[in-house]
C-alpha cells in the first residue's frame, strides 16, 4: 500500500456516486456548498466531473485549491446486483469446483420447495481446478501441478477471460501455492486481473473466502479502469491533493488499495450515510437512532447506539429473499451493519399476477429515469407517484436542474398500475407510495428485531434525496416518536464522507489454542499486520493520533462461530493467557448465560485495525419555541385515505428559523429535497437547523 501525499486540510471535496444521482459536497471550515447531478452510468467519472465543475462555480473556487477529495460509489454493488462485471473465472483445488453452488449446504428457507438462490458470479464452464493440496496446518501435501496450470492459463486466454479468482484449499495458512499461481498466470497472460484469496480474504471458511474473492475479481476490472480514468482526469484539471475512497466499514482507503480490493467498497455510500447520522445523533444528544438513507435506487437502514454504528465482518449482497439471511452472496469484509433494499425514488412499480401493487427492486436509474424526467422512461417509479400526489413540485427539482413532467407520471401510472386494477392515476400513485413506505418499515422492523431492540424506542434520522418525502410515514408505521431531517440531508452520505476517519483493517487466520499458546509467534504476526497498515494510514494522518485495535476471534474447540476478544496493543506474554480466557468466558456468559468450565479454547483468526479517532460534535442546547407565525403558501396533496385532494401548507426551509414550529400535514421544501410532515407530527427547527418532527399528543 503506497502512502498518499500529505497536505493540510482547508478546502475539502466529496462525491457520492449513486445509481440515479451523484452528490457533491464542498467544505471550507464551517461553510458548505452542495449540489446534485445525474449519474452517467456509461462513464461515471463524467457525472462526478460535471458535479465538480458545477460546485466550483457555485462556490467561486477551483479544483487546484482542493486539498482532500473523498469519493464513494455504488459501482461495485450495482455491477454485482445487475451482473455487469467482468468475464470472470475461478481456479480452485482439484475436487472443489462447485463450492460456489454447494455453499454451506444450508437453506435460508427450510420448507420452500422452489428455493431460489442468487446466480453465481462465475458460471460452471469458467470454474477450473488444479492438482495441489495444503493441509489445515499449512503443510504441503501435494505440490502444485504447474504444467496443468499452464494449460488452464492458455484456456483462459482463448476464452478471453478478463479476471480470475484464485481460491485454493487452506491458502489462508500457507499462501505459497496461490502466489505461484499468480506468477504463472501473469507470465502467460499479462493482461489478466488476478485476485488471490490469501490477500482478499485470508480467513477460514472456504465458501465465504471463495465468494469474497470471486466478487473482488468480478468488479476489479470495472473499478480499476474507473479509478484510473478518474485519477487521470483529476490530474489534468489541476487536482494535487489527497484522493481517498470510503470503504464499507466507514474508513478512508487509498486509491491503490481500492484498485486492488474493490470488494471493500461495496457499501461505501451507505457507510457515509451512517457516519452522517452518527454525527447528527451526537450533536442532538440522540443515543438510540435508526439511520434511514433513501436515495434514487436503494434504501438503507442501520442502528446507531451511543453515537456509534454497529459493525460486522460479513455482508450479503444480491439477496434472493429480501429479509432472509443466507439468501445472498456472502462477502467477508469489514462493514457497517445495515439492511439494504431496492426501494428508492427510481424504484419501478408494477402489478403482479395476483393484482398486487409491488415496488422495486428494479430501478429506472438515471437513464432513462422515472417517466417524469422526460428522458424516455415509460414505467412509473416512486418519484412519479410522489409527483402525482403532490409531494414534489415539478418545477425546480434537484436544485433547479430539472423540470418534471407530471403528465408523463400520470400516464405511466395509469398504463402500468391503474388500468390493470381499476384505480385512478392518483389512487395508483398513493398505492405506490404506501407500498414503498411499507417495504422500508418492514426492513426497519426486521433489522431491529435481529439486533434485539424495539424500533419504537428509537429516533429516526433521515438522509438521502428521497428519505424526507417518506420517512414520516415510515415512522408512523413502526411507531417511532421522533424524526430528524438534518441540514443537507439530501446529500447526507457525501457530507458523512468528510467526517470519516483514516482507517484500515487486516484479518488473518493463524490457528492457536490457549492451552498451547505461542506468545512470540502471535506477537510477531500482529506486529507485522500493524506495520503493513501503518504504511498507508500513518503518512496519511501524520498530524493525528492513531488508534490501534487488536482482536482475536475465539471459540470453544469444535464450535462453529467465534467471539471477538480485544488484545493489548503490545507484545503478548504468557501472563496474558489467563486474562484472555477470563475475558472470553465473561463475554460468552453475557451472550449465552453460561460458560463451559475448563473447556479448551481455540483462536481461528486475528484482526488488526488502525484508524484516526472519529471526531463527534458537541451536543447543542435545545432552543425555545419562538411562537412566531410562519407564512407559507398552499398546495394540493392527494390524501389516499380520504380518496380526495386536500389543501396543505408548503414552507421553504430557508424561511424557517431556530425555534419555529409548523403543524402537519405540510411540506417543507429546499433545493436538495422536500420534507413531508404527515398529520401525525408537528415539526420545528432546532439550533443546528434540523427539521425535528415530534408525534402529536393524542387527547385522552
Amino acid at each position: 500500500m503506497s502512502a498518499p501525499k500529505v497536505m493540510p486540510y482547508s478546502l475539502r471535496l466529496s462525491a457520492d456516486v449513486g445509481g440515479t444521482f451523484t452528490d457533491i459536497v464542498l467544505e471550507e471550515g464551517a461553510t458548505r456548498w452542495t449540489t446534485k447531478v445525474l449519474t452517467t452510468p456509461a462513464a461515471p467519472e463524467e457525472g462526478v466531473l460535471n458535479g465538480i465543475e458545477k460546485i466550483m462555480g457555485i462556490a467561486s473556487r477551483s479544483l487546484d485549491q482542493v486539498t482532500a477529495f473523498v469519493h464513494g460509489t455504488t459501482l461495485a454493488t450495482n455491477s454485482i446486483i445487475e451482473r455487469r462485471g467482468a468475464k470472470t473465472a475461478l481456479i480452485g483445488t482439484d475436487g472443489f469446483r462447485d463450492i460456489l453452488e454447494i455453499g454451506t449446504e444450508s437453506r435460508y428457507d427450510q420448507y420452500e420447495l422452489a428455493l431460489v438462490k442468487p446466480k453465481p458470479l462465475v458460471a460452471r464452464p469458467l470454474r477450473f481446478t488444479v492438482r495441489e493440496r495444503i493441509d489445515a496446518r499449512g503443510n504441503e501435501l501435494l505440490a502444485l501441478d504447474e504444467a496443468q496450470l499452464q494449460g488452464i492459463a492458455a484456456e483462459l486466454k482463448a476464452l478471453e477471460v478478463t479476471s480470475v479468482a484464485v481460491a485454493l484449499l487452506h491458502s489462508f495458512m500457507n499462501p505459497a501455492h496461490e502466489k505461484r499461481v499468480r506468477e504463472i498466470l501473469n507470465a502467460a497472460y499479462p493482461e489478466l486481473y488476478v485476485s488471490l484469496s490469501c490477500e482478499v480474504c485470508p480467513e477460514i471458511r472456504e465458501y465465504e473466502r471463495t465468494s469474497t474473492t470471486v466478487a473482488n475479481a468480478y468488479v476489479q476490472p470495472l473499478m480499476d479502469s474507473y479509478l484510473q480514468r478518474m485519477v487521470k482526469r483529476l490530474a489534468e484539471l489541476g487536482f494535487t491533493g489527497i484522493l481517498s475512497l470510503i470503504t464499507s466499514g466507514g474508513g478512508l482507503s487509498s486509491v491503490d488499495t481500492a484498485r486492488a480490493f474493490p470488494v471493500r467498497l461495496v457499501e461505501s455510500g451507505p457507510a457515509g450515510g451512517a457516519i452522517f447520522a452518527s454525527q447528527i445523533a451526537a450533536k442532538l444528544g440522540e443515543k438510540r437512532v435508526i439511520a434511514f438513507d433513501m436515495g434514487g435506487t436503494t434504501a438503507k437502514i442501520s442502528l446507531i447506539e451511543d453515537y456509534a454504528s454497529e459493525s460486522s465482518r460479513i455482508f450479503e449482497v444480491d439477496r434472493a429473499a429480501r429479509f432472509l439471511k443466507g439468501s445472498g452472496l456472502p462477502l467477508r469484509i469489514p462493514v457497517i451493519e445495515l439492511v439494504e433494499i431496492g426501494a428508492g425514488g427510481g424504484s419501478l412499480a408494477h402489478v403482479d399476477a395476483l393484482n398486487r401493487v409491488n415496488v422495486g427492486p428494479e430501478s429506472a436509474s438515471s437513464v432513462p429515469g422515472p417517466a417524469c424526467y422526460g428522458l424516455g422512461g415509460t414505467r412509473p417509479a416512486v418519484t412519479d407517484a410522489d409527483v402525482t400526489i403532490g409531494l414534489i413540485n415539478p418545477i425546480g427539482f434537484a436544485g433547479g436542474s430539472m423540470t418534471l413532467r407530471d403528465d408523463l407520471s400520470k400516464a405511466a401510472l395509469a398504463e402500468h398500475v391503474g388500468d390493470k386494477i381499476g384505480l385512478t392515476p392518483e389512487m395508483s400513485a398513493y398505492a405506490v407510495y404506501e407500498m414503498v413506505c411499507e417495504n422500508m418499515a418492514s426492513a426497519a422492523r426486521s433489522h431491529t428485531v435481529e439486533r434485539g431492540v424495539v424500533a419504537a424506542d428509537h429516533t429516526i434520522i433521515a438522509s438521502g434525496g428521497a428519505a424526507p418525502l417518506h420517512v414520516a410515514r415510515v415512522a408512523e408505521k413502526i411507531g417511532a416518536p421522533r424524526v430528524i431531517i438534518p441540514a443537507n440531508a439530501g446529500v447526507g452520505s457525501a457530507v458523512g464522507f468528510l467526517a470519516a476517519p483514516f482507517s484500515y483493517e487486516i484479518v488473518r487466520s493463524n490457528y492457536m489454542r490457549l492451552d498451547t499458546f505461542d506468545a512470540a509467534s502471535a506477537t510477531k504476526m500482529l506486529n507485522e499486520m500493524s506495520a503493513e497498515i501503518m504504511e498507508w494510514v500513518g503518512p496519511a494522518a501524520a498530524d493525528e493520533a492513531i488508534i490501534e485495535t487488536r482482536i482475536a476471534f475465539m471459540r470453544y474447540v469444535g464450535q462453529g462461530h467465534e467471539i471477538p476478544v480485544v488484545l493489548p496493543v503490545r507484545d503478548i506474554t504468557e501472563e496474558d493467557i489467563a486474562g484472555f480466557r477470563k475475558t472470553y468466558e465473561a463475554t460468552y456468559e453475557e451472550m449465552f448465560n453460561r460458560s463451559i468450565p475448563a473447556a479448551a479454547i481455540e483462536i481461528m483468526a486475528w484482526s488488526v485495525s488502525c484508524s484516526t479517532a472519529p471526531v463527534l460534535p458537541a451536543t447543542i442546547s435545545p432552543v425555545p419555541f419562538t411562537g412566531r407565525s410562519v407564512s407559507g403558501e398552499t398546495t394540493m396533496f392527494f390524501d389516499g385515505r380520504a380518496e380526495q385532494s386536500i389543501e396543505i401548507y408548503r414552507y421553504h426551509r430557508n424561511d424557517l428559523g431556530a425555534g419555529d414550529r409548523v403543524a402537519g400535514p405540510c411540506l417543507i421544501v429546499e433545493d436538495e429535497t422536500t420534507t413531508f410532515v404527515t398529520g401525525s407530527f408537528d415539526a420545528w427547527i432546532d439550533a443546528a437547523g434540523s427539521i425535528v418532527m415530534d408525534k402529536k399528543e393524542v387527547a385522552a
